[in-house]
C-alpha cells in the first residue's frame, strides 16, 4: 500500500508543480473596460481635472451632463471638468448597471450612474445615463467618446 502511494505521489508531483507555476489568467477585455470605468470614477472623485484627463484619448469628445455643447479638444474637456468641480463640490459617481461590449480594440460601456456632491453642507444626488466608447492604447483603454445626460423622469 505504501509503495502504491509513492507511485501515485510521484505521478502527480509534476502536474501539481506545473499548476503551481502556471500563469494566472488575466481578466478579459470586458473586465478591463469595467476597471477603466472605475478608474475614471476614482479620478473624478479627486476633484482634479488633471487626474481625469489622462483617461481620455487625445481626440476624445464629451457631451457632458452639465453642458449643452460638445467638448472636442483637450482644453475644452479640461474646462468642462474645472467647471464641474467648482459647481459640484465633492463630486463622486457610483456606477449602476453596465452593458459592456468589446469589438477588438474598441469597446462601448453603456449604463447609468449616480452623481453625488455636497452643497450647503447637504449631500445631493442626481442620476444620469452614459455611454463611453473606449479605444485600446497599449495596455490601457482610453475614452474616445463620452456622452452623459440626466436621467429623464418616468412618464406620468
Amino acid at each position: 500500500m505504501q509503495s502504491s502511494w509513492k507511485i501515485v505521489s510521484a505521478a502527480l508531483a509534476p502536474s501539481i508543480l506545473a499548476l503551481a507555476f502556471a500563469p494566472i489568467a488575466s481578466a478579459g477585455p470586458k473586465e478591463d473596460v469595467a476597471a477603466s470605468s472605475l478608474e475614471w470614477a476614482r479620478a473624478l472623485g479627486q476633484d482634479d481635472p488633471d487626474k481625469v484627463l489622462p483617461l481620455y484619448s487625445d481626440d476624445a469628445v464629451l457631451w457632458g451632463t452639465l453642458s449643452p455643447k460638445l467638448r472636442a479638444d483637450r482644453a475644452a474637456l479640461r474646462d468642462y471638468f474645472v467647471t464641474a468641480f467648482k459647481v459640484l463640490p465633492g463630486l463622486k459617481v457610483d456606477f449602476g448597471d453596465q452593458l459592456i461590449r468589446v469589438y477588438g480594440d474598441t469597446a462601448v460601456n453603456t449604463g447609468y450612474y449616480t452623481f453625488s456632491y455636497v452643497k450647503d453642507g447637504e449631500t445631493r444626488i442626481f442620476p444620469a445615463r452614459y455611454s463611453f466608447t473606449y479605444v485600446k492604447s497599449g495596455e490601457h483603454w482610453l475614452i474616445v467618446d463620452h456622452h452623459s445626460s440626466a436621467m429623464p423622469s418616468p412618464p406620468k
